[in-house]
C-alpha cells in the first residue's frame, strides 16, 4: 500500500478488481476543505482513461509488475513473437498488448515484457530507436539550412517529421513517447 501523495507518472496501482497506470496527477489544496489529488488512470488491459480523485493521504494498492528483458523475433498474424533472453522460451503476445510501439519494433530489438501473475499486460520498447528512412521527399536546393520540416516513413513503417537535410538511406534516432526526430545517427 502506498499514499497517494506518493503517486507518480507510469506507476501501476490494484484499484477495482483491475490494474491501472497514472497517466497524469495533481495535488490540490483548495482555500476552503482537504485537499486531494486528481489522476488520470488508464487501465492496463482494456486501454480505458478515466479520471479519479482521491483524499489526500488515502492508501492505494500497488500492484507488483515483473518486468522481463525479451526480445522480438518476428510478427505471426496479429501476434508478435518474443523470446525470453533468460529461459529462451518464446511467446506469443497479441497486437493490443504491445500498443503504440508496435510502428517502432525492429526484428531482434529487446523490448521490456511486463507481466502481472504471469498474465502479459503490455510491452516497453526503449525510450529511443534508431531507424533507417526509406522513404522522403528530396530536399529542395537552397531550403536545407531553414529550420523546416518534411515527412519521412522509417523501415518499420513509422511516419516521423524530419528536417530537410534528411534523406533516403539515412539512420535517424527517434524518440518512441513522441514521434520526434532527434538526429541523424
Amino acid at each position: 500500500m502506498i499514499s497517494v501523495n506518493d503517486l507518480k507518472n507510469g506507476l501501476t496501482l490494484e484499484l477495482d478488481n483491475g490494474l491501472w497506470t497514472v497517466v497524469e496527477f495533481l495535488h490540490v489544496k483548495p482555500g476552503k476543505g482537504a485537499a486531494f489529488v486528481r489522476t488520470k488512470l488508464k487501465n492496463a488491459e482494456t486501454g480505458n482513461v478515466v479520471e479519479k480523485t482521491f483524499r489526500a493521504g488515502e492508501k492505494v494498492a500497488k500492484a507488483m509488475l515483473d518486468r522481463r528483458e525479451m526480445q522480438y523475433l518476428y510478427k505471426d498474424g496479429k501476434d508478435y513473437v518474443m523470446m525470453d533472453n533468460e529461459s529462451y522460451e518464446q511467446i506469443q503476445i497479441p497486437e493490443d498488448h504491445v500498443g503504440d510501439g508496435k510502428k517502432y519494433l525492429k526484428e531482434n530489438m529487446i523490448v521490456q515484457v511486463l507481466m502481472h501473475d504471469k498474465r502479459i499486460i503490455g510491452v516497453d520498447i526503449p525510450a529511443h530507436v534508431e531507424l533507417e528512412v526509406v522513404d522522403t521527399p528530396p530536399a529542395e536546393k537552397g531550403n536545407t539550412a531553414q529550420g523546416g520540416t518534411k515527412p519521412a516513413t522509417l523501415e518499420t513503417g513509422a511516419v516521423v517529421q524530419v528536417p530537410f537535410f534528411v534523406s533516403n538511406g539515412d539512420v535517424i534516432r527517434v524518440d518512441t513517447r513522441s514521434n520526434e526526430y532527434l538526429d541523424r545517427v
